[in-house]
């Protein structure tokens, strides 16, 4: 594919809050056209932009990773493990390496799913190879992403801040902690004037808290993003993309 080609090209690896916002709501509906095809909000956005502003961006999407065979899991461990320790390969269990995305997409999104905010205090010693969710293993996983992406200096990589938990399924710690790495996120490991960029989700849903608002969530139980916070978030999503695509 020509450079120029790849350059319009994003490509938006999520879940089912990703899937939400992707949608523009959880109304059945709106879970109903997507299934049969029909575009999503994202995608009507992006195709009025395009009308109106002679540009040819397309914008894709895709659950990353599949349930089979890897697993339903897109923590920073799993980034790590699949795009950084099997980086040298095209695919790993099936899903695909910054090796293989990087030749077909100029703008890589990627987001992790609210239980990433289950983030435990302490831990025996920070270990990159770890699963387990702690603030140390976290910023080893993220600098090692950091150093991956750098390997593609000509393509960009977007990323979701960490999705909140309602109070109701959270506990006080482990907000605290995930508040403390999404201001290490945001003021140490993202950069000026590099190819990696931020989408500051958790504070959408936050309003600057350390918990989902009840107001944008499906109900105090499920952390999962309502209709009425996807549609203050998706058009922002967008022009956040547009942002990415023109830098």
């Amino acid at each position: 594919m020509e450079p120029s080609t790849i350059n319009s090209r994003v490509i938006f690896l999520h879940h089912s809050t990703g899937k939400t916002i992707w949608r523009g709501g959880n109304t059945f509906a709106q879970k109903v056209k997507l299934k049969l095809g029909l575009p999503s909000a994202v995608e009507k956005w992006f195709k009025n932009y395009n009308q109106q502003n002679g540009t040819d961006y397309q914008v894709d999407a895709r659950p990353f990773p599949a349930r089979e065979p890897y697993g339903w899991k897109n923590y920073p461990y799993d980034y790590y493990k699949i795009w950084v320790e099997n980086g040298h390969l095209d695919y790993y269990e099936d899903e695909p390496t910054l090796k293989t995305l990087t030749k077909e997409y100029g703008v890589i999104i990627l987001k992790h799913c609210f239980p990433v905010s289950k983030l435990k205090s302490e831990s025996e010693a920070a270990n990159i190879e770890s699963d387990e969710k702690t603030i140390e293993n976290y910023k080893l996983q993220y600098e090692a992403l950091y150093q991956e992406f750098q390997k593609y200096p000509n393509h960009k990589f977007l990323l979701w801040t960490p999705p909140a938990l309602t109070e109701r399924k959270s506990k006080e710690q482990w907000a605290k902690n995930m508040d403390e790495f999404y201001n290490w996120m945001k003021n140490d490991w993202d950069k000026i004037d590099d190819n990696v960029y931020l989408w500051d989700f958790r504070e959408l849903e936050t309003e600057g808290g350390i918990y989902l608002l009840d107001k944008y969530a499906e109900t105090p139980s499920d952390s999962h993003p309502n209709t009425a916070l996807a549609q203050k978030a998706y058009p922002l999503f967008c022009k956040k993309i547009v942002e990415v695509l023109n830098r």
